[in-house]
């Protein structure tokens, strides 16, 4: 199941109406639907989780930023709240956000909704554009900031040596699940 944010509105941005999403909570074991649907009309089951960072973003800082410069563009990546998502301009992948920004004539303005380092290195590599975070007190992801070379390096040179870290292990049936589910998502590609 995809994480609640970005599976609904990949889904709706699909057509999938959210009528026909509902959340499963893992704590509590329970499916929570609006209170108007039955379950036989769901057709996508989201997971109750999220990403931090993009959480951070809200429909009131779009406000705001409009309200001060109304020529801004907002972009944010659709693990943002369905709400959120709805109000910007564009949202799409970390790809798509960086495709659309060297894609923008200069001196456009963007407020950018997704991760710290992300938004810096954009306006570091376009300075003829005016980049900002939607939400400039937004604290970097820690957990991305992990993904770099000497992690990279440190972990493949415990593979080498024959002790790998930090290693996943599935049961059979929950890997081929995983791998059909991965072979899915690519024939939509």
């Amino acid at each position: 199941m995809p994480d609640q944010h970005l599976g609904r509105n990949t889904a709706y941005e699909m057509g999938v109406p959210l009528s026909q999403m509902a959340v499963w909570d893992p704590i509590r074991h329970q499916l929570e639907m609006q209170e108007d649907h039955q379950e036989e009309e769901i057709k996508l089951l989201l997971w109750k989780g999220h990403c931090s960072v993009h959480q951070g973003f809200t429909v009131s800082q779009i406000k705001a930023l409009r309200k001060q410069d109304p020529s801004i563009r907002i972009i944010v990546h659709p693990e943002c709240t369905f709400d959120v998502v709805q109000a910007a301009d564009l949202s799409g992948s970390t790809a798509k956000i960086i495709q659309e920004i060297e894609q923008a004539p200069a001196g456009t303005k963007w407020a950018v909704g997704t991760e710290m380092n992300l938004v810096n290195r954009l306006a570091k590599e376009h300075p003829s554009q005016h980049i900002r975070s939607l939400n400039p007190y937004m604290c970097p992801c820690l957990t991305m900031n992990r993904i770099d070379l000497p992690h990279l390096t440190w972990a493949l040179e415990r593979i080498d040596a024959g002790k790998p870290v930090n290693q996943i292990s599935v049961d059979e049936e929950t890997a081929a699940a995983a791998h059909t589910a991965i072979e899915r998502m690519f024939a939509l590609v």
